[in-house]
């Protein structure tokens, strides 16, 4: 008889492979448009983030400087940002969200959207915003383990405000 693995591994690896498959996934329904995930994760942070200075935005994204480097070298040849230098520091280059970005990111989203409604087809809302309120915990638990210098892009309160708001006004329509 095999002994069935304990809740919190299988939970473990069912995050890790529905990350996973989700990346996956994303990556091939983001190709017809020309970007990549990683192009689309950067560009959305730098547009609620419009001018943040290159060095910090790797900090925040916990990505390396090298790496947002490149990314951002890819954005601004396609011509979705453009780095100047901070007026009071010239060593630092400010990343700006280009016009056409904006533009482009309104098609992404809404791609984005067609693609969260495919993952998510049969399941209840209820099961959502639990399954959702239950990985925001772990993610708040998670970041309380850190040393204090974890970012997690910030989206945190703007996250759980939207919720809040989108319940409110469901439970006021029905």
């Amino acid at each position: 008889m095999v002994d069935q693995p304990d809740w919190d591994l299988r939970l473990g690896y069912l995050i890790h492979d529905v990350s996973r498959l989700r990346r996956m996934m994303f990556d091939r329904a983001l190709a017809p448009l020309g970007i990549t995930r990683s192009q689309w994760w950067v560009l959305a942070f730098i547009s609620r983030k419009d001018g943040l200075p290159q060095v910090q935005l790797a900090n925040e994204l916990d990505v390396g400087k090298v790496a947002v480097g490149n990314l951002i070298d890819r954005l601004e040849s396609s011509g979705f940002v453009i780095r100047q230098a901070d007026p009071v520091d010239r060593r630092v280059k400010r990343v700006y969200v280009t016009k056409q970005a904006r533009g482009f990111l309104e098609k992404l989203r809404k791609e984005t959207d067609k693609f969260n409604a495919t993952i998510v087809n049969g399941i209840e809302r209820k099961q959502l915003e639990a399954a959702s309120d239950a990985l925001l915990a772990m993610k708040h638990n998670l970041l309380a383990m850190s040393d204090g210098t974890a970012t997690d892009g910030g989206e945190d309160e703007e996250e759980e405000t939207q919720r809040s708001k989108t319940r409110k006004k469901r439970r006021a329509v029905a």
